[in-house]
């Protein structure tokens, strides 16, 4: 659904990734213009939960547009929606919407989702999906997200530098979905992301079975950074856009 870094491509929305079962439909992240391209997809009230692994405004901002279409919107649901958020991801959201003029006694979240953090180091059962969690190198608290049901899985890799926990965590995975935000380019000092060579680098080591790049902007063509990553992994290497609808 939403495929750009912080900057959106134009046209495009920060990151959010549709999963779709027979029983279930998750949301992994909720970035800027996510709610528009959920909207494309899937009547926004079929969405079983939806879990954010960080707390940077492109990997949440758009829970609050959601919250509007649930409360105010033609489509009614029963019952609120599981909103799993990062250790200390509550506070700061709620701290967000309490900026928000009243809307009444209720509470602006809770009148439509049931607002929780997740331990990383438990795994979720979210209807069909075992969803699970690794921390990554990245400049706030942040968690790479493992989703699996029956034999196939999907390891997305949130925003991360390098690692070696990561790797292990995306180890034999049917697809892993990994940040590309430098492009081509390079990071100096403090790590946070990935160039489309050390996505491929990591995808190797981890002998994942196929790479999807995502978490770019629009400095680079696509064909360069799946170039970069093919000549470091071996296996299928694609890149994101947002509306692409895989199997897995």
């Amino acid at each position: 659904m939403g495929s750009s870094a912080a900057i959106p491509r134009p046209g495009r929305a920060c990151s959010s990734y549709l999963l779709r079962t027979q029983q279930t439909t998750a949301l992994l992240d909720m970035g800027t213009g996510a709610f528009a391209k959920l909207e494309e997809s899937i009547e926004y009230t079929r969405v079983t939960a939806v879990v954010i692994s960080h707390m940077h405004a492109d990997h949440f901002l758009d829970v609050i547009p959601f919250r509007y279409a649930l409360k105010y919107g033609p489509l009614e649901r029963s019952g609120r929606i599981p909103l799993w958020l990062p250790p200390g991801g509550e506070a700061m959201l709620r701290t967000i919407c309490g900026a928000f003029s009243s809307e009444g006694s209720d509470d602006f979240l809770d009148e439509v989702f049931v607002v929780r953090e997740y331990d990383p180091s438990e795994p979720l059962e979210i209807g069909d999906l075992r969803v699970s969690f690794q921390r990554t190198v990245h400049y706030v608290d942040a968690y790479a997200i493992r989703s699996e049901r029956g034999g196939s899985s999907i390891v997305y890799s949130a925003d991360t530098a390098p690692s070696r926990e990561v790797e292990r965590f995306a180890k034999d995975c049917s697809l892993f979905l990994c940040e590309a935000t430098l492009g081509l380019g390079s990071e100096i000092g403090e790590r946070g992301h990935l160039s489309a060579q050390e996505a491929g680098e990591m995808a190797e080591r981890a002998g994942t079975h196929r790479l999807l790049l995502t978490h770019y902007g629009s400095e680079y063509a696509p064909g360069e950074l799946v170039d970069m990553a093919d000549d470091a992994f071996p296996g299928t290497v694609a890149i994101a856009d947002d509306g692409l609808e895989l199997s897995v």
